[in-house]
């Protein structure tokens, strides 16, 4: 999965710090989701009115995108890390090690905000979902294809299968965001993260 990082906004000098504004509509979005962030709720965190907002940002929706793209870039930067790993139990581990430190973390909202997005169901919504199931999907495709040539290498045993293996891990991580988002301590999820590792077919 490459996570591109999205450049700072360049233009004519601004009255507020875009990329302090965005960090904050970044926390809003987090723990609101898409369709609980007002607009309201939007300017007060980052500081600014509705005009400047849509002058930097354009409306609500690219704001998300923008959002969602520092998310990847900074939050998420442990799973393009993670896929470099030598084995197949590297790549879990460290997922599932970065997916708890992100989501336990005491200075950022919990749970995922893909995961969150990925659930809206409104009318206004659907574009942003349907953008957060695709970039999910191009993270399965990279961890399919990582289990795809741990599988070749002989990492794996011949009856697990590259796919459903990624499927499996696809679901723990979504299952710790849920989980995270509806309260759960970080010894829940440390506990679910030591279950899975000891599980693990690969070395």
């Amino acid at each position: 999965m490459e996570l591109t990082c999205c450049p700072a906004v360049k233009g004519s000098p601004r009255e507020f710090d875009m990329d302090d504004a965005l960090a904050a509509a970044l926390r809003v979005f987090w723990s609101r989701g898409y369709e609980g962030a007002s607009l309201s709720d939007l300017t007060e965190a980052m500081g600014i009115t509705r005009p400047s907002l849509y002058a930097a940002f354009g409306n609500k929706e690219s704001l998300f995108r923008k959002a969602l793209d520092l998310y990847e870039c900074e939050k998420l930067a442990y799973i393009g890390e993670a896929l470099q790993a030598p084995t197949s139990r590297g790549v879990a581990e460290r997922l599932l090690r970065g997916a708890l430190a992100m989501q336990t973390s005491e200075c950022e909202p919990k749970g995922c905000l893909r995961v969150i997005s990925s659930v809206a169901c409104g009318t206004e919504a659907e574009s942003i979902r349907a953008e957060v199931i695709a970039r999910r999907a191009s993270s399965h495709r990279a961890m399919l294809e990582r289990f795809e040539r741990a599988k070749a290498e002989g990492d794996l045993p011949d009856p697990i299968e590259a796919e459903g293996l990624a499927n499996y891990l696809g679901a723990i991580l979504q299952g710790m965001a849920v989980q995270a988002g509806a309260g759960a301590s970080k010894a829940q999820l440390g506990a679910l993260v030591d279950t899975s590792l000891a599980m693990w077919p690969g070395r």
